[in-house]
C-alpha cells in the first residue's frame, strides 16, 4: 500500500501521446511543493475504460480525459456536474475519501477563463467554426460571454440540427449558416474555431481589418494560419495552449485540494515542451 502522501493522476485518451497534460500538471506539481504527486498518461479506449477504473487503488486522486473518453466514462461514474451535464461531457475526474467518482467538465471553464484573461468578457454576437464536441462546449461557455445571437458553420443539415439543439439546451440562440460561408464568420466580434489542423486556411484573406477575436482551439501546430492572418491585421488571439493551461490548472485544484500553482509558470513549460517537438 503506498504512503498516504503519494498520490497518482494521469490523462487517459487515444491516441494520447501527443498530450501536454502531463507537462501542464507537472509544471503545477512543482510550483506548488507536492513533491509526492505523480502525473502520468495511458493509452486507453473505450473499450478498456472501464477495466483501468475498476483497477485503481486508492493511490489515485484523479483522471483526465481526452477523446474518444468523455462520454463513454459518465457510466462509470457516481456523479457529474452540471457543467459536465449540461454537454454531456467529462473530462475531469476525482476520486473522493470514500472511494467516489465524480466527473466535471473544466474545458467550459476553461475557455470562459482563456478569454477573460485577454479582456473577453461581454460579445453582443459570435459565430463558431465546426460543430464537433469542442463546439458543444464553446457554445456552454458562450452561453455565459455572449448577449446575443451565435452563428455556427457547418458542414451538414444533421449538424446544423445538432448545433441547434445545443443552443436550445445551453439557452443559446444558435443560427446556422454553410460551412461554405465560413468566411463570412471572421467579421464577428468573436470568433472561435473548434476545427482540425488546416480546416480553416481557405478563410485566412477574409480576415477583417481590424478584426475581432479569435478563440483558436489549437495548439499544434501553432500559430495556425489563420491565427497568424488575425495577429498580422493586428487582431487579438486566444489560443488552444491558453485553454489547456487553464482548464488543467481546475483540474489540479480539483484533484489536490490546493490553490492553483502561477498561470505563468505552467503556461511556460507548455511553451517550452511544444518548442522542443
Amino acid at each position: 500500500m503506498p504512503s498516504v502522501e503519494a498520490r497518482r493522476a494521469a490523462v487517459l485518451g487515444s491516441p494520447i501521446a501527443h498530450s501536454l497534460s502531463p507537462v501542464l500538471h507537472r509544471a503545477a506539481y512543482a510550483e506548488l511543493g507536492l513533491e509526492h504527486w505523480s502525473y502520468d498518461r495511458f493509452e486507453v479506449d473505450e473499450a478498456a475504460l472501464p477495466g483501468f477504473v475498476d483497477g485503481l487503488d486508492a493511490s489515485w486522486a484523479g483522471l483526465s480525459l481526452t477523446m474518444p473518453l468523455k462520454r463513454a466514462v459518465i457510466p462509470l461514474l457516481d456523479e457529474i456536474s452540471a457543467t459536465a451535464a449540461s454537454v454531456e461531457a467529462v473530462n475531469t475526474v476525482v476520486f473522493t475519501e470514500d472511494g467516489g467518482r465524480v466527473g466535471d467538465n473544466t474545458d467550459i471553464p476553461g475557455m470562459i477563463a482563456a478569454l477573460r484573461e485577454r479582456g473577453v468578457d461581454k460579445v453582443e454576437s459570435a459565430a463558431v467554426l465546426g460543430a464537433g464536441a469542442t463546439a458543444s462546449s464553446a457554445l456552454a461557455a458562450l452561453a455565459a460571454v455572449c448577449a446575443g445571437p451565435v452563428t455556427a458553420y457547418v458542414r451538414s443539415p444533421e449538424r446544423a440540427a445538432e448545433m441547434r439543439g445545443w443552443g436550445e439546451r445551453l439557452g443559446v440562440d444558435v443560427v446556422t449558416a454553410d460551412w461554405a460561408d465560413g468566411a463570412e464568420a471572421l467579421g464577428a466580434p468573436l470568433v472561435i474555431a473548434t476545427t482540425p489542423a488546416g480546416a480553416t486556411d481557405a478563410f485566412t484573406g477574409s480576415v477583417p481589418d481590424p478584426p475581432g477575436i479569435l478563440f483558436d482551439v489549437l495548439y499544434e501546430p501553432w500559430p495556425t494560419e489563420l491565427a497568424a492572418a488575425w495577429s498580422a491585421r493586428g487582431g487579438a488571439v486566444v489560443g488552444g495552449l491558453d485553454l489547456l493551461v487553464h482548464q488543467a490548472l481546475l483540474q489540479v485544484e480539483q484533484m489536490t485540494g490546493r490553490t492553483p500553482a502561477p498561470l505563468s509558470a505552467v503556461r511556460h513549460a507548455g511553451e517550452a515542451a511544444l518548442a522542443a517537438r
